[in-house]
């Protein structure tokens, strides 16, 4: 698909290897997951609804990103004294989100790690300007030895990401232990993060010219 283009529909995985190898990674598309874009698409969704269906994909989203961290061979015994060959986590995994809208996606990965630590970045863009600078940023003290899921929802233009990656790296985090989980973002928004951070991975439910700018204000209540 030409980068350019006016049509409005969603990308699928050829159109996203495309244009970005292996940098966006497309969450499994089915008839579920596009139900669930809908109603969070859809301008009558009530608030309780939104935040239900929004929870659900989140969910999603956080499990297949978590499916992208590095895994190490394990054995266990089971209760029958048997000896199993499995897999389990490398050490030293935590998410950052970005505030605020990020915060919707902190309880999705809390329900799928119980004991990870939670860092966040506030980012704000100058009213006169609209450049995105970085106010407030508080992570794990060792987190430039971990694998980072950091959390935005929605990404329309990059420049929030942007600032966020790089807050990361002063801290020390390589750009290819870092893996963006992200709800739905923008073709322009993709390219802008990409070109500028090109290690860093980006796993989204949707790319689509049109972003679902609301999410924030409907998800805590604010609208």
């Amino acid at each position: 698909m030409d980068l350019l283009s006016d049509e409005i529909r969603p990308w699928d995985a050829n159109d996203v290897k495309e244009q970005f190898g292996d940098s966006l990674m497309l969450l499994p598309s089915n008839d579920n997951i596009k139900e669930l874009q809908s109603i969070l698409r859809d301008k009558n969704t009530s608030r309780s609804d939104f935040k239900f269906y929004a929870d659900r994909l989140i969910r999603l989203v956080i499990e297949e990103s978590l499916n992208k961290l590095p895994f190490t061979d394990c054995e266990v015994v089971t209760p029958t004294g048997a000896l199993y060959k499995g897999l389990k986590y490398g050490a030293g995994n935590c998410g950052v989100s970005i505030v605020r809208s990020g915060e919707a996606m902190e309880q999705g990965l809390r329900d799928c790690c119980r004991s990870i630590r939670i860092g966040k970045i506030l980012v704000e863009s100058d009213t006169d300007t609209h450049e995105a600078h970085v106010v407030y940023a508080k992570f794990p003290e060792d987190i430039a030895r971990r694998q980072v899921l950091l959390m935005y929802p929605i990404m329309s233009t990059g420049n929030t990401v942007k600032q966020a990656v790089n807050v990361l790296t002063q801290h020390g985090v390589k750009e290819d232990r870092i893996i963006l989980s992200n709800l739905f973002c923008t073709p322009a928004a993709v390219r802008a993060v990409v070109d500028y951070v090109p290690r860093m991975t980006i796993l989204t439910s949707e790319l689509h010219p049109v972003a679902p700018n609301h999410f924030g204000q409907k998800y805590f209540g604010t609208d």
